[in-house]
């Protein structure tokens, strides 16, 4: 039986969760969203948390909400999904690919301040793989240019910075609840914002701009009459009660996820001491200075002069049963954005040309990760 990458904690208490949602007769957005969010916002510390149907969504509405539009630029990694790309096209502006620090995958201040002009209206900083930006030297590079910093904590949930979890110092962040994130819906995201005004405009603009909310209209006085009104183009972006109604009960299971993964991350680096010490260059995913990782993902990176590609080594572990994944794509390699990049982005390519991620999630057995470790250290040689 092959060893899957990635296996969600899913049990009866969220399939009874979502039941009750079901039951109740309000499977759309409703009472169980605003919970979720109210939860999540206290998880985090923020006053704001917004409930949408992806983190894509989130990163729209979060861009909006920092006043980009057309004709502007956004920074973001190249070394991330392409939505984090693409969530700046779709409010028309253009994104700028900076490179990113080797050790840690995230952009820095030092690869983003060669990128900014005046046309540059935020920098989307990704916690790549669940390993937190430095967000304070980010920050401190564009809050006196009047840049907002938009926080892409999309695989973050869990991970720390400066001892808080990630999000908490970001104008405004955007988290995934996609089934390869510790914490899931099954599709789903949240913006968390610091301005009551801002997640009030956020809010409607989910709701396709609409001034009252259903919910609200629902839950007018009886015999009331509530008109809404729409006063601005919005979007289709809400999250069901059914997927919040999943969101509360694994939220309650964030904390043992997280130190799970982590006792597991530990183990590997244990069992991989061979191959790290013998290949110079060889690497696995750790906590940076400034805080720690949820090791959403478990990423390897390969040195050069590796026995063999990581294509063959892909080949060899799927042969030996276990599943394994490349490293993060490069978003200015792909079709979409090829030929976009405006700098050179060695450290981007590096890492996206030799990294695979291993298997982690919270099932995963000591015997399994042995068998990860075997396939591995017997094509190291």
């Amino acid at each position: 039986m092959t060893i899957p990458v990635m296996i969600p904690w899913l049990g009866e208490e969220e399939a009874e969760a979502a039941a009750d949602a079901v039951r109740s007769g309000w499977v759309a957005q409703g009472p169980r969203v605003a919970a979720f969010e109210r939860a999540f916002a206290d998880h985090l510390g923020v006053p704001h948390a917004v409930a949408v149907s992806s983190c894509t969504t989130a990163l729209h509405l979060a861009l909006i909400g920092a006043g980009v539009g057309p004709g502007d630029e956004v920074v973001v990694p190249s070394l991330s999904f392409i939505a984090t790309a693409n969530a700046a096209t779709y409010v028309g502006a253009v994104p700028v690919f900076a490179d990113v620090d080797p050790a840690t995958g995230n952009l820095t201040a030092e690869t983003v301040a060669p990128l900014l002009t005046d046309r540059t209206r935020a920098v989307v900083a990704v916690d790549q793989g669940g390993v937190p930006v430095d967000l304070e030297a980010l920050r401190a590079l564009a809050d006196p240019r009047g840049i907002t910093v938009v926080e892409d904590a999309a695989c973050a949930a869990g991970s720390t910075y400066r001892g808080a979890p990630v999000g908490q110092g970001a104008t405004l962040a955007a988290f995934s609840f996609h089934p390869r994130k510790l914490l899931t819906t099954g599709e789903g995201g949240m913006v968390t914002c610091q301005d009551a005004a801002t997640a009030a405009r956020l809010r409607r603009l989910r709701e396709h701009g609409m001034s009252v909310s259903a919910a609200d209209r629902h839950a007018a006085t009886a015999g009331a009459t509530v008109l809404e009104t729409y006063d601005e183009i919005g979007f289709n972006h809400r999250m069901t009660d059914i997927q919040a109604a999943v969101g509360l009960v694994q939220l309650g299971k964030l904390p043992a996820m997280v130190e799970r993964r982590r006792a597991l991350a530990e183990r590997y680096r244990a069992l991989l001491a061979p191959l790290l010490t013998a290949y110079q260059g060889a690497r696995l995913v750790a906590d940076p200075p400034h805080g720690t990782t949820n090791y959403q993902s478990c990423w390897l990176l390969l040195p050069d002069g590796f026995p063999v590609s990581r294509a063959d080594l892909l080949g060899k572990l799927a042969a030996a049963g276990v599943s394994a994944r490349r490293g993060i794509m490069a978003a200015h390699l792909e079709a979409a954005y090829a030929g976009t990049a405006r700098v050179p982005l060695p450290a981007t390519e590096h890492l996206t040309r030799n990294s695979l991620v291993l298997p982690l999630h919270h099932f995963l057995t000591e015997p399994q990760q042995d068998q990860v470790v075997a396939a591995l250290l017997g094509a190291a040689g």
